[in-house]
């Protein structure tokens, strides 16, 4: 195993807790070849003799490999799954070898299109090849390969961490034992897939973004990022949350932007959530991971949906939230009525709120109610 401190050349700073694995050469499944791929990782735990004590923790759009941990000057938030994974936790470190990766294409330490090309000496940009839930999958294989586990005790994660984890249960039947989707489905419908493209589009029309080679002019697409992040941070909200938690309130922090008739709270909230990501973020990792989401089809390479369903092996608790309009929560107990039917052990379970998709990142008691009976059963 070839550990490479140095070799995280991404947007993203290198963090002292952060590992840099090179898995090398890879040939995405949409056509294309990666000379040599680097991804970026954290570990909590030990692994154990057996090598079967692992835990996989998949991370959502924007997220990264750093899920525990309390704040830092690194992370001055902490780890984006602290309340789920840790000593005693839902996803037990105690217990458990966790490990979580940012992912093919991403921009915290991982090969993705900010990532200098060796045969060109230059970052990919654009010229990087797509991606696909699969590949991400198939490259987080070798990276546990490398790291001595045998097989998964469990696969966990949100949105497009979710669809992941589905497609380890399909891809990989026998090396994982259970897997936990949340808030995803096999295919996202075509409500999402729209609202990514607007967010897509908003990049790609900044005069910034340069056809994607904006690394190392002094210029990138800030205000076309924010823009996307806006229309996304829109599709994780319920209705009626946000009129619980924005109503028509006039804005009550300081202008980012110029005024135009007044400011509301929820209008404020998205300019500093689209300046916060454009601040930590790569634009061309989101056009890159917003596709991959979109183009997800358990069913790619079989003959159906079900023929892939059938493959599976392991365990699957599939969980929804009610007031989810990004993956409704009728299609997330839909797939996994899918998935029963085509012969795999799969059972449903509702988180009710009215937090909308990013549930999965701030109901923490109803997630742990859900997912830590089947996780520690």
């Amino acid at each position: 195993m070839t550990l490479d401190p140095g070799a995280g050349a991404n947007r993203a700073p290198a963090r002292p807790d952060k590992h840099f694995h090179r898995i090398g050469s890879f040939e995405p499944e949409l056509g294309g070849s990666l000379e040599e791929v680097k991804l970026a990782y954290e570990t909590w735990g030990e692994l154990d003799a057996s090598g079967e004590n692992a835990v996989l923790v998949v991370h959502a759009l924007t997220g990264d490999s750093h899920c525990t941990g309390g704040p830092s000057e690194a992370y001055r938030r902490g780890g984006w799954w602290d309340e789920i994974v840790g000593p005693g936790r839902t996803v037990d470190t105690d217990e458990s070898f966790v490990v979580c990766s940012n992912v093919l294409g991403g921009c915290s330490g991982s090969t993705g299109p900010a990532s200098i090309d060796p045969g060109t000496g230059r970052p990919y940009g654009m010229r990087f090849p797509i991606v696909t839930i699969r590949d991400i999958v198939r490259t987080q294989k070798r990276l546990l390969d490398d790291l001595g586990v045998r097989r998964l005790r469990a696969v966990i994660g949100g949105s497009i961490g979710g669809q992941q984890a589905l497609e380890w249960a399909v891809e990989y039947p026998d090396f994982v034992e259970k897997v936990v989707p949340i808030a995803a489905t096999g295919a996202l419908g075509p409500q999402g897939i729209g609202m990514s493209e607007i967010g897509r589009r908003a990049i790609m029309a900044d005069p910034d973004w340069q056809g994607g080679d904006y690394y190392g002019t002094g210029r990138s697409p800030e205000t076309g990022l924010s823009i996307a992040r806006m229309a996304g941070m829109m599709t994780y909200q319920s209705a009626e949350g946000q009129w619980e938690r924005f109503g028509r309130n006039p804005a009550s922090r300081p202008a980012l932007y110029e005024e135009f008739g007044g400011r509301f709270e929820i209008e404020s909230y998205l300019h500093y959530q689209g300046r916060d990501l454009a601040g930590r973020f790569d634009a061309n990792s989101y056009l890159y991971l917003t596709r991959a989401m979109d183009l997800y089809d358990a069913g790619a390479g079989y003959a159906s949906q079900e023929e892939a369903y059938s493959r599976i092996e392991a365990e699957m608790l599939f969980v929804g939230i009610s007031s989810d309009w990004l993956f409704p929560a009728s299609e997330v107990r839909e797939t996994a009525e899918r998935v029963r039917n085509a012969g795999a052990e799969a059972r449903y379970e509702e988180i009710e709120c009215k937090s909308g998709h990013d549930a999965f990142l701030k109901d923490w008691d109803q997630l742990r109610a859900v997912v830590g009976p089947f996780l520690n059963d």
